[in-house]
């Protein structure tokens, strides 16, 4: 897996840049936006940087570097709001360059140069004669489809062909049906390499419109540090931290959608296609909603037209626009799923990122998938459940001896010494066959603790039972009064004369308390602090005299339980840490359970839904083919692919050590967020029959509703990780309720 630009690419990165801080400065883009939203002097610059011949095959003259080099030099056009058809002329030139080299050599050298503009037509105009072309107020010609033909269109010089348009760019409204056009090519090859580019201009204005979001919420982020209300910057206010949050996250996603889009183009992935659609559809929405919060940020002063954060909140629909309502790509989409609509995609060239888990990953996966098929019988299967409540002790005594509990451990704590991409393709394995992971879960993090921080009678008594299979264990940080606030526990333990403890409270949300055999509690030990540092950690045996476990059920068909804890009598051995040492063993236990995601919850229900779609029948057919099924389909599906690329990266990260900025929380806060706006979706979109919870789709499609509503509480809820994200990705101050 790499989440890397190649050295060259970091290079370009730079070099444009710095070249676009310049040459595209905000200046410079207001007075090209009172001059025909054309920047000729910056124009010839990116030319001179070699822009406009990157996708120009290298036998005819240009660089022949791959999709993934003009997306670098996109989100930085976008990041500036470089003025001019970037898009449109890296697309349109590679067409030029392909279908007629030698005829139009010189228009070809002209727009290499900087000296001519070239862009592209959207719509057949055999179909749609006159239309809006990006660029054609200053377009010295343009290349369209016209029924069966690829055709060049030049534009005479002297014409006034501008406007006023919404953000001052050079769009224009072009009738290009002309007898006079030049016939580029009049075959199959031809019009493939013309649909080719308009692929290539969607995944072009897709990256623009990404580095145009990112630099948006950057500003914004950046006045909400400065300006203050009632005594503090705004951005210490969750009113406004937590929608930028919010936002770096879509945004983050629409970027590495755009990578996914072209890394499986490359490897001939079947919805390939689809994912270009997908791509232009969210970084054209992610971006209209977060310029528009971004100048709301800015308050009044984000009206003034001295503030720049307008020119984003404009081009922001301008580039998009001129294709249409970008929904109509969402439902191209969902056409290319569904519909069987096929697209013509292009050579992407070399290609350094890669999602891929590997070769050992897909081993040690495919081991545990043949180990489950032998050993879940058809009972195990009925009563298999995503919460504790499908736990079975002889099923992980197997998995224990097998190695397959905790993997990531070392081979002499029962592990395999996996690396994180194994584990993570054997956590796909587990969701394929529906098996609770969640004792697995607890039982890591607290073993994982500990291995850290446990004294050597802890180790022999609890991690030994937890290595080999025997014993499993629950979280208790919760209580009655204080949630989230881990810190305002006030279950108390007191030591003793002996050096025994003395536990005294309750604790909310044990979950698996009632399977468990030990519960990793967090006490109260000394009031004379603050409160952050008087919490001890034990592990506490659950038998132990004095502990009641009441059941608490919830509407997800799940069990969770109230702990109570009365003269609860334990010796110092089962002290995890110092003793008011407990914040930081409770950090490092946090830092493993603040993460992750629930894609793996989203992949089974959409394909739930999918399925499901083919079955029921609305208006005489089966709802599949209704288009606004489509669309809501594809969405729940776009949204997973988000969640499984956030989680990707924060993989990687995490294994080259490299800068976190909350990585975890972003994948853990959207994929909840989705996977709960999606099953209310869904559940609509297949009712009534998804209201009954009888075995197949529509019981799947019913639990999934129920169960998503607790993913965005437990784990940390989303507002706790949206001021974690704020802080980290975006540098805002810390964040209090108020």
């Amino acid at each position: 897996m790499n989440f890397d630009l190649s050295a060259d690419q970091r290079m370009m990165c730079e070099t444009f840049a710095r070249f676009l801080n310049e040459q595209s400065s905000m200046l410079r883009v207001r007075a090209a936006a009172d001059n025909g939203g054309f920047d000729k002097a910056m124009w010839q610059g990116l030319a001179e940087l070699g822009a406009f011949s990157l996708r120009v095959p290298e036998d005819l003259g240009g660089l022949g570097l791959g999709v993934m080099d003009a997306i670098v030099l996109m989100e930085e056009a976008g990041r500036t709001l470089a003025s001019g058809p970037v898009a449109e002329t890296l697309a349109a030139s590679r067409i030029l360059a392909v279908l007629a080299a030698e005829s139009q050599a010189e228009l070809l050298e002209r727009v290499v140069m900087g000296e001519a503009v070239i862009s592209l037509a959207l719509r057949d105009v055999a179909e749609q004669a006159t239309q809006w072309v990006s660029g054609g107020a200053v377009a010295n010609a343009v290349i369209a489809r016209k029924a069966g033909k690829i055709v060049l269109i030049n534009l005479p010089e002297s014409e006034q062909r501008g406007e006023a348009s919404l953000a001052s760019t050079p769009i224009a409204e072009l009738r290009l049906d002309g007898e006079d056009a030049i016939v580029l090519a009049d075959n199959a090859e031809g019009l493939a390499v013309f649909a080719q580019g308009l692929e290539e201009w969607k995944l072009f204005t897709a990256a623009a419109l990404s580095g145009l979001s990112r630099e948006a919420v950057r500003l914004a982020s950046e006045y909400a540090c400065e300006r203050e209300a009632f005594g503090q910057p705004i951005g210490a206010y969750q009113a406004i931290s937590h929608p930028l949050a919010d936002l770096i996250v879509e945004i983050d996603g629409g970027k590495f959608l755009v990578w996914k889009a072209i890394h499986d183009i490359k490897h001939g992935a079947d919805d390939a296609a689809a994912q270009v659609s997908m791509a232009f559809y969210w970084n054209a929405d992610t971006a209209a909603r977060a310029v528009t919060q971004s100048l709301h940020t800015f308050g009044g002063y984000g009206l003034a037209t001295e503030y720049d954060i307008h020119l984003y909140n404009l081009r922001a629909k301008a580039w998009p626009l001129v294709a249409g309502d970008p929904n109509l790509f969402l439902e191209e989409a969902g056409r290319r799923l569904f519909n069987g609509e096929t697209a013509a995609l292009p050579e992407v060239g070399e290609l350094t990122i890669d999602f891929d888990l590997g070769d050992d990953a897909r081993a040690m996966a495919q081991e545990l998938d043949d180990l489950f098929n032998k050993i879940l019988t058809p009972e195990l299967r009925a009563k298999a459940h995503y919460s504790f409540d499908g736990y079975d002790a002889g099923v992980n005594k197997i998995l224990a001896e097998n190695r397959f509990l905790f993997p990531a451990w070392p081979k002499e704590y029962g592990g395999r010494d996996a690396e994180p991409y194994v584990v993570s393709a054997l956590s796909r394995v587990w969701e394929k066959h529906g098996w609770t992971s969640h004792p697995v879960g607890t039982s890591m993090l607290v073993g994982t603790m500990i291995r850290k921080c446990g004294n050597d009678e802890m180790k022999e008594e609890i991690l030994t039972r937890i290595v080999n299979g025997d014993a499993v264990c629950s979280l208790g940080y919760s209580e009655p009064g204080c949630g989230s606030d881990v810190f305002a526990a006030k279950t108390k333990a007191t030591q003793l004369d002996d050096g025994s403890w003395r536990i005294d409270g309750a604790k909310m949300w044990t979950s698996g308390a009632n399977i468990a055999d030990y519960v990793l509690l967090l006490t109260r030990t000394n009031t004379d602090v603050a409160k952050h540092k008087g919490l001890t950690m034990f592990v506490v045996p659950l038998k132990t005299d004095g502990i009641e476990i009441h059941p608490v059920y919830t509407f997800q068909d799940e069990r969770t339980n109230a702990t109570f804890y009365d003269n609860v009598r334990i010796p110092d051995k089962y002290r995890l840490g110092p003793v008011d040492g407990g914040v930081k063993v409770m950090a490092a236990a946090l830092a493993l359970e603040h993460g992750g995601g629930f894609m793996k919850s989203q992949r089974s229900m959409y394909e739930a839904a999918e399925e499901f779609c083919r079955e029921i029948q609305r208006d005489g057919k089966p709802l599949i083919e209704n288009v606004d099924a489509q669309k809501r389909l594809a969405r729940a599906r776009l949204h997973t692919y988000i969640g499984e690329v956030l989680g990707n990266r924060a993989l990687w990260t995490g294994v080259n050590e490299l800068e976190n900025k909350a990585y975890g929380p972003m994948t853990k806060m959207f994929s909840s967020e989705k996977f709960q706006s999606d099953s209310r979706d869904l559940l609509d979109l297949t009712a009534p029959y998804s209201l009954s919870k009888r075995d197949g789709y529509a019981g799947e499609l019913n639990l999934a509703y129920r169960h998503a509503h607790g993913t965005t509480i437990y784990g940390g809820t989303s507002e706790v990780h949206r001021s974690m994200i704020a802080e980290r990705a975006l540098g805002l101050p810390r964040t209090r309720a108020k």
